[in-house]
This record gives C-alpha cells, structure tokens and sequence, in this order.
C-alpha cells in the first residue's frame, strides 16, 4: 500500500494498519535477536568435547570386544572382558608394579583389584602413562612376542611399557603408575555415562 493509499484511509482504519505493521516488525525484531540467544544454550561441538559427559550402550559390545570413544580429545576404552579375562587380570597380580592401585588416578569405587563398578566392564583412558602413547591391545595370553608369562592385557609399542586387563602396570618397564580410570557411572544395565561419577565406593 502507497502513502497515499494509506493517507486516504479513515483514521480508526489507518490506525488499525499502522498497530499491526509495527506489532509484525517488532515481533521480527524479538526473533532475529533472540535465536542466537537461544541457540547460546545449546553446548557446541568444542564443548562436547572439551569435557562434557558422554553416553553409550554397553549392550553392543560383543564378550572379548573393547570400544574405544573419544572424551576430552583421549580415547576411553570399553573392553567387556569374558570370564577367562577376568581369570586372567588375577594372574597378572605378581607382576606388577601396583596391583592395589594405591599411585593411581581413579575414582574411589575403582580401588579394587579389577579397577571397576561393573567386573565384566573395563573403562580406561587409553593413554601410556609413561609419554602419552597409545598401547596396542594384546588380549592372548602367552603372546610369544611379549613372552610366555604374559597374562594378556595392553602393550605401549613406543618404550615397552605394559599394562594387565585392568591397566596396572608392570614392573621393570618405564610407565610409571596404572593407567586412569575416567569418572563414570552406569544408568540401569545397559548405559554407561562417561564424565560423571555416582560418588559411591565399591571393593
């Protein structure tokens, strides 16, 4: 509608045009200046993450597998161990550095021989603690490259450090202390949240 259009109008009629194009720019104006706002308080890839909590579904995870996700830029392993491993992470005991996990960084309710909440669920940063590495998993026992006491658990290919099916480490070799078990906390049988400890204590 032209000026004129609009001057030739009764005034109540002009009025009622001029409230509702003012009412309609300014409702644009709350919207184009809120979105941003809005979108503000929702946690970006960076922040996600930087060290944000993280969910998955152990259910997936086949006994004798191990998922590895990533949290604050490391990798977390999952390894759903079988019982054999299990067996496996108790004949390791004379080997290692600490086995009572008394040096290591953890959680309370990981201060037991299988560093765990869940027995069958082990969650580990998946980080050398001598310069940072990544080890390998080497699950077989007897491994003839790792020698024939080998119980089966983790080799660092980078300076020979090794770490049982708990992340203890070995005597003799350059690592210094157990790898880190993250916070984390189960949600029922099948969810495992990553980022957050339940604050209880378990042995």
């Amino acid at each position: 509608m032209t000026i004129d259009e609009l001057e030739a109008l009764p005034d109540l009629e002009r009025r009622r045009l001029l409230v509702a194009g003012t009412a309609a720019m300014g409702a644009a104006g709350v919207l184009a200046a809120a979105t941003p706002f809005i979108q503000s308080w929702n946690p970006s890839e960076r922040t996600r993450a930087v060290g944000g909590p993280i969910e998955i579904d152990v259910s997936r995870i086949e006994p004798g597998a191990m998922l590895t996700v990533p949290w604050r830029h490391k990798p977390v392993w999952v390894l759903r161990r079988t019982p054999q491993m299990l067996a496996q992470v108790a004949a390791a005991r004379p080997l290692l550095l600490d086995p009572a996990s008394s040096g290591s960084i953890q959680p309370g309710f990981a201060s037991n021989e299988l560093r765990a909440l869940n027995p069958e669920f082990m969650v580990l940063l998946g980080v050398c603690t001598h310069l940072g590495c990544t080890p390998s998993p080497r699950f077989q026992a007897g491994d003839l490259a790792l020698g024939p006491d080998w119980p089966g658990g983790f080799f660092c290919q980078c300076h020979g450090s090794k770490y049982d099916l708990a992340g203890r480490v070995f005597r003799g070799v350059p690592a210094p202390s157990n790898m880190t078990v993250p916070p984390y906390r189960f949600v029922g049988n099948d969810r495992l949240v990553i980022g957050e400890d339940d604050g209880q204590r378990r042995t």
